[in-house]
């Protein structure tokens, strides 16, 4: 975190009073406490299971659904809502790891270790529904509050003592011992339920606000992308003469462009990518870009390619998604596998052409549904507009023009929202560790 954004959280935090009177917790990373508050191990607040629900059906074994590690990973409460994996469990897993209002469950291994002990709170009782393999259950007793626990495990210092805990090299994982020894400042009861109310409505107004802001990139962005393709595919003057392209997904063009097909103006080097298996890369430097249908999918020793080139998707269900570009620009020394085209621009900017290739309609081109493939011979039947070379190059002047403005503002708003989820996190940490005194802010 940035010097200005902790000077920026810390007025933010200044506007709640500290508690009256503070004591020593005796735990180095928790520092001091609230004097009323305890320094406690989860153990005596709370009974902690590890579950050995698998996502396998076996054949006899009661139907239940499963509660599991994305679940939990993306969702902070956990309800009937979300749609629950079907499984099968013994009579003894089901009453074990059944799922109960005020329930917390957290992440216990995975291939990151920041992504140890990630916490989600069950919001109502959920009959039929377990929970599911990779997660630690927690159940608090009468002195502990679930969705107070689940905010504190979330905290910054409650949170880094399991990631530290965590073993292991590729893959990450917590035992239960060291989840139920973990150390928490605990207030009495009814002020856990303060605090935890407090925190759902702040978090809940910071999110607001986060969503506004995501909704504002995203409509930049569409901004972005219809000017482009406005530009590349009518041009840039309004008042010229247009003509019909014969093309359904291209429409009216100027009068003065041209519809050439895509192997006219590319050549197509497919015949010089190379396909590497996880295990021929796994053993490899890391040294050069490896590219597949949708970009950057790994890094190995050598390059096929060191001129900049137009990488279309090959497969793949993003043909019809496109929740990445399908046509980008490939520059430096790199690879490139058996599911992206490679196109040469005959004459032109690589960059104005992968403009044109992004704005088209590829799906009258792309056969199969459950594995979607734009063959060579299809992609290079596409129609495209092609303008006069002079005015190809103002086209792209004034794209990137409008694109630098497009993208600033963008990197601002997301600077914005990387600020309040930094705020979100340091107002939790806050709170449940007593460095602020939110009690009557919850009334």
């Amino acid at each position: 975190m940035s010097a200005p954004a902790r000077a920026e959280h810390a007025a933010a935090l200044r506007r709640f009073k500290p508690y009256p009177a503070y004591k020593d917790s005796g735990v180095e990373w928790l520092g001091e406490i609230p004097a009323h508050w305890e320094p406690r191990r989860l153990k005596t607040s709370a009974a902690v299971q590890l579950s050995n629900v698998d996502k396998k059906s076996v054949e006899g074994q009661e139907s239940v659904r499963l509660c599991n590690y994305t679940d939990v990973y993306y969702h902070e409460r956990i309800s009937a809502d979300l749609e629950f994996m079907v499984a099968t469990a013994t009579s003894e897993q089901a009453r074990r790891f059944a799922l109960c209002k005020g329930d917390v469950l957290i992440t216990k291994d995975s291939e990151s270790w920041t992504d140890i002990a990630v916490p989600a709170v069950v919001v109502e009782d959920l009959p039929g529904v377990l929970c599911g393999y990779h997660l630690a259950h927690i159940r608090p007793t009468h002195v502990c509050h679930g969705p107070f626990l689940a905010r504190a495990f979330s905290a910054v210092g409650p949170r880094d003592q399991f990631q530290v805990a965590a073993n292991g090299i590729t893959r990450f994982g917590l035992g239960g011992d060291a989840i139920a020894t973990g150390m928490f400042a605990m207030p009495p009861e009814p002020e856990q339920r303060a605090i935890a109310t407090f925190l759902d409505r702040e978090t809940a107004r910071i999110d607001a606000l986060v969503a506004k802001k995501e909704r504002l990139i995203a409509l930049l962005q569409e901004q972005r992308t219809a000017l482009i393709t406005r530009a590349v595919t009518k041009g840039l003057d309004p008042t010229v003469p247009m003509k019909d392209s014969g093309v359904g997904w291209l429409g009216e063009i100027p009068t003065h462009w041209e519809v050439k097909p895509l192997k006219r103006l590319f050549a197509n080097l497919d015949r010089r990518r190379i396909p590497l298996s996880g295990e021929e890369r796994a053993t490899m430097a890391k040294d050069y870009p490896y590219y597949g249908a949708s970009g950057i999918i790994d890094h190995v020793e050598d390059y096929l390619f060191d001129e900049p080139l137009i990488l279309v998707a090959e497969d793949g269900a993003n043909l019809y998604s496109r929740s990445t570009p399908l046509a980008f620009v490939s520059t430096g020394k790199y690879w490139v596998n058996n599911h992206a085209h490679i196109l040469r621009p005959v004459d032109g900017n690589v960059e104005y052409w992968a403009h044109v290739l992004a704005s088209i309609v590829f799906d009258p081109w792309i056969t199969g549904s459950a594995q979607p493939k734009l063959t060579g011979e299809g992609l290079g039947s596409i129609p495209l507009p092609v303008p006069p070379a002079l005015e190809q190059t103002t086209i792209l002047a004034k794209c990137n023009r409008r694109s630098s403005e497009l993208r600033s503002l963008i990197a601002k708003v997301r600077d914005a929202i990387d600020r309040l989820k930094e705020l979100r996190a340091a107002l939790i940490s806050a709170a449940v560790t007593g460095k602020i005194d939110v009690r009557e802010e919850a009334a």
